[in-house]
């Protein structure tokens, strides 16, 4: 992709993500994700309704009528984008692939906090961290997310999900917001998942196709698997293979479910046929 590309597909990016932090997420993802507390910003004259429990006692005893105290939320809040950028994610049968939408969802998340003056922060992994960039503030600094979702270009095209989660544990030793997205086309991170989400508040947002999750009848079929490479002439029109492929797809997919939620962790699933808006409303709503 040359430049020139690259910043159209950005701006396209920006455009549509920013009008949906602007004008829906971002006071949902204000609401879901509070602040550390209240800090106090000003002293104002009393009105009626307002809580008498505020009231500022010297000043009301200086002027010889009532003053309360008014805070605002202490925030500083610090969000990290953990995305899948294996060859899983480069696949697509609709209108896009899953690393498209991944880069949408994450955008739209990065403008929203943005848009609350929290930090962003990126890691890109496959089964090795593959991009870390540390959390800022800024409109500059989220464009620069969006041009590495778009354009990375990874080493390895495996999976290993635990590798991410060990390292966002090494790097941010206070709380973040942290959304991991992924296929999710992997096992045994369930352990390491717990010890963050201790500390982190931790959603994952699956994004798949519905083309994943059942093979159909097609007689035999050379396929590749895209995290190895590997091709594979595979008999689709056994029910067995079949079976075996939708219970394998299956077990993954309730695995990725209960370990989230073991965790205390939040699970968004996306389809890539789906509206991806509906689903992140819907997940904000519920916890706010």
């Amino acid at each position: 992709m040359d430049t020139k590309e690259l910043l159209k597909k950005v701006r396209k990016i920006e455009i549509k993500t920013r009008r949906l932090s602007d004008h829906i997420f971002g006071g949902e993802y204000h609401s879901t994700f509070k602040g550390r507390g209240m800090t106090f910003s000003e002293v104002r004259q009393y009105q009626f309704g307002d809580d008498v429990r505020n009231i500022d006692w010297n000043v009301t005893a200086r002027y010889n009528e009532p003053f309360i105290k008014v805070f605002e939320e202490e925030r500083e809040l610090t969000m990290m984008l953990v995305a899948d950028v294996s060859g899983s994610e480069f696949f697509g049968t609709d209108k896009q692939f899953k690393n498209e939408i991944v880069t949408e969802i994450a955008a739209t998340l990065a403008f929203s906090a943005m848009q609350n003056n929290d930090k962003i922060g990126l890691i890109l992994f496959s089964d090795e961290v593959e991009l870390f960039i540390p959390p800022k503030k800024g409109k500059s600094h989220v464009l620069r997310i969006i041009r590495e979702l778009l354009e990375f270009k990874p080493q390895s095209k495996k999976t290993d999900i635990a590798q991410a989660i060990k390292f966002l544990s090494s790097v941010m030793k206070k709380k973040a917001i942290t959304f991991i997205l992924s296929d999710f086309i992997a096992d045994d991170y369930e352990q390491t998942l717990k010890i963050a989400g201790n500390k982190h508040d931790i959603t994952g947002i699956r994004i798949y196709d519905k083309r994943e999750e059942t093979i159909p009848s097609l007689g035999i079929v050379q396929m590749q698997d895209e995290e190895t490479g590997e091709l594979l002439l595979v008999n689709t029109s056994s029910k067995k293979v079949r079976r075996n492929y939708a219970n394998y797809y299956s077990d993954r997919v309730t695995y990725y479910e209960e370990s989230f939620r073991r965790s205390g962790s939040g699970v968004i699933n996306v389809r890539t046929d789906e509206s991806y808006v509906k689903k992140l409303l819907g997940y904000f709503k519920r916890r706010g």
